[in-house]
């Protein structure tokens, strides 16, 4: 039911794939080759199925994703950069109100609108953070439900090392565009 695929075969240019049929689901595996002498070493990597309670997570959270960016692409983005929030009904920014600055968040919804409706330029100008988030939930949000849906990750998950270094560029990019916005 599975296959093995060899990368780098004696001339390095084909890719050899055995079937297997180990597994009651279908399996692929991407293997590296090394050849020493006329042997070759070959270690896999398989993907496997995932939990029941791991795709109820995938899908609450991709389904999340999934409408927080079809409302931003039903908002109308605020000509001033934020607010855009208050067509839902929410109250304007307290920070905003109480010391007439602006907030890390603020501008956040007016980024995802202007992004889902196609204005890159606009989604930076009113939230640098916001549109970088953006276009993380634009990634996540099919990757989430497509494997929740399938029951195994569509895309290999990302390494701890790629979300701790994802995670501190969108602190500092956040904490960046405050200070740039309170200062200038």
């Amino acid at each position: 039911m599975g296959q093995i695929a060899f990368l780098g075969s004696k001339n390095r240019d084909s890719i050899e794939s055995v079937n297997l049929d180990l597994f009651d689901f279908p399996v692929f595996c991407i293997v590296r080759a090394r050849w020493k002498s006329n042997c070759v070493m070959a270690e896999a990597a398989t993907i496997s199925p995932l939990r029941w309670y791991q795709r109820i997570l995938m899908g609450i959270g991709g389904s999340i994703l999934a409408i927080l960016l079809a409302t931003a692409a039903w908002l109308t983005p605020s000509t001033r950069g934020m607010g855009t929030h208050q067509q839902l009904g929410l109250p304007p920014c307290t920070l905003v109100q109480l010391a007439g600055m602006r907030c890390p968040s603020c501008g956040m919804t007016t980024s995802w609108s202007h992004l889902m409706h196609g204005n890159v330029w606009g989604s930076l100008k009113a939230n640098t953070a916001g549109c970088l988030l953006g276009f993380i939930a634009l990634f996540l949000a099919p990757w989430m439900l497509s494997s929740a849906w399938l029951g195994r990750l569509t895309v290999s998950a990302p390494s701890d090392a790629v979300l701790i270094t994802i995670t501190i560029l969108v602190v500092v990019v956040t904490l960046g565009d405050w200070l740039v916005r309170i200062n200038f």
